[in-house]
């Protein structure tokens, strides 16, 4: 088995194994193993980055077999400088949330776990493909895991957030599904990815193509307007629920664009891409507006993932190196701080059971500790230089500037923005006397919970100081994708 199946299928076996364990009174057992299953998982992806080789931009650690004859679909696997880093985040994830549900999930914790394990393995999978089916296949699949730890998990309208969520992405998905089989026809009946980024289309095809794929990818990234759904969700989501969605489900749709949008429908890219840029500021600064005004902590860090977002969408479709890099740069950052942020609202909600700004205050008196993950993981958000947050977002503005002033300028009020929302929300918080009898009694985090904050807090710092592993890793793929974009595909 190569590389890239290890890296799919280990943590999917794992979660299937933990589903056959299906007693609650079994639950130490359940959680370590699925402690190990996680450990595992990351293990067998960190070959993938030491054995990777950067001066390529060739598709490596390729694997292909027959899948479906019939239709000449394969399982059909291989990473490049764009998708590596990727792979090795959801795995860290993975294993930051196995641990954070440790003590905090006390029923059907096998399931819980298991649905993690298996969404982890189903993530890595949709990086991987090189099949524009089996693309498709994991891209879907990763719903139901999904739907089901936000509608067995969640709060009081979980229901409510699941199906919204289900709906919403499954209906962008099925455009994306006519126009997989649309390309399948048009290139003599192969779903090879490569084979597509070559295939020569007419520009109606190219601009049916680029917003039949809009549609699947930007409700999953969210863009503005249909990002409606996200902060519902977030709201609802188990803290580990929220995790994983803003830090790996969200950067699926991003990556859609660059698998297909950009390569298989270049001039119908640039010549939409205007409206892509209009979108994504609208993202930046209107969400950020509409951030300021959030009462509920999950909501205001949900609704500047969107803005957050809206950078990635705004440096691909810049075409330039500073930009693209700059987005893919702010997914893998967005990653690690949004997991952050939602991990620490979690700590506090396991503790007063409140996520409502109003019912915090001087929280920095009884958990000092604490608050100095939590300033940190805020600094990151507003993206203070020296952090991870800073990185990708002032790439994109550099690339933006380049292109046109204006556009660079507005990218950069998101900055103000984001100190803004993210500074009001500490001060009323952490800051000042003790607010309640509940801020009084808060003992300050344990020693399982320092762990995997200091873990997400080196993350942070590390990218933020030094980001060049991140950057030479993706430079050349990075470079001959602008190169294919530049080229027309009119037939």
């Amino acid at each position: 088995m190569g590389l890239l199946s290890l890296a799919i299928w280990t943590p999917i076996s794992f979660g299937v194994v933990l589903l056959a364990l299906g007693r609650d009174d079994q639950a130490r057992a359940v959680r370590w193993i699925a402690l190990i299953g996680a450990l595992v998982s990351l293990l067998v992806t960190l070959p993938l980055y030491t054995r990777f080789d950067v001066a390529t931009a060739a598709m490596q650690f390729v694997e292909t077999s027959p899948w479906i004859e019939r239709f000449n679909i394969n399982y059909h696997l291989g990473i490049d400088g764009i998708s590596v880093w990727f792979i090795l985040l959801t795995a860290f994830i993975n294993v930051i949330v196995v641990i954070a549900g440790w003590e905090v999930i006390t029923s059907r914790v096998n399931q819980y776990m298991g649905a993690f394990l298996i969404l982890s393995g189903l993530m890595i999978g949709v990086f991987c493909a090189l099949d524009g089916m089996l693309f498709y296949v994991f891209f879907e699949a990763t719903l139901i895991p999904m739907y089901l730890i936000i509608g067995v998990w969640g709060g009081p309208n979980k229901i409510y957030a699941a199906f919204k969520f289900f709906l919403y992405t499954l209906l962008g998905s099925l455009l994306m599904l006519i126009a997989l089989i649309y390309l399948y026809t048009t290139s003599g009946g192969s779903f090879d990815l490569m084979t597509w980024h070559k295939l020569p289309l007419g520009q109606t095809a190219q601009t049916l193509l680029f917003f039949a794929f809009l549609a699947a990818f930007a409700v999953k990234v969210p863009m503005w307007p249909v990002h409606t759904w996200l902060p519902d969700v977030h709201v609802e989501a188990p803290t580990g629920g929220s995790a994983v969605l803003a830090a790996i489900m969200l950067k699926l749709g991003a990556y859609g664009f660059l698998r297909f949008s950009l390569p298989i429908t270049p001039d119908a890219a640039h010549e939409w891409a205007g409206l892509m840029i209009g979108l994504s500021l609208a993202a930046v600064i209107y969400v950020g507006l509409v951030t300021m005004v959030q009462k509920d902590m999950k909501k205001l860090v949900a609704y500047s993932s969107v803005a957050h977002m809206g950078f990635v969408t705004l440096g691909f479709f810049i075409f330039n190196d500073l930009g693209v890099a700059g987005g893919i740069v702010q997914m893998i950052s967005h990653g690690f701080v949004s997991a952050a942020m939602f991990l620490g609202i979690g700590v506090l909600y396991d503790r007063v059971h409140s996520r409502e700004i109003s019912s915090y205050g001087g929280v920095v008196n009884t958990m000092p500790k604490f608050t100095a993950f939590a300033l940190l993981f805020a600094m990151a958000n507003c993206g203070l230089p020296g952090t991870a947050g800073f990185v990708g977002e002032w790439m994109v503005i550099l690339g933006a500037v380049k292109v046109n002033f204006w556009v660079g300028l507005a990218a950069a009020s998101a900055l103000i923005f984001g100190a803004a929302y993210t500074l009001w929300m500490v001060k009323r918080v952490y800051f000042g006397p003790v607010a309640n009898d509940h801020v009084k009694h808060l003992k300050d985090i344990n020693s399982r919970e320092f762990f995997y904050l200091t873990l997400l807090a080196i993350a942070v710092l590390y990218m933020g100081v030094y980001p060049k592993p991140f950057t030479d890793v993706m430079d050349v793929s990075v470079a001959q994708l602008l190169a294919h974009v530049a080229q027309s595909k009119l037939n």
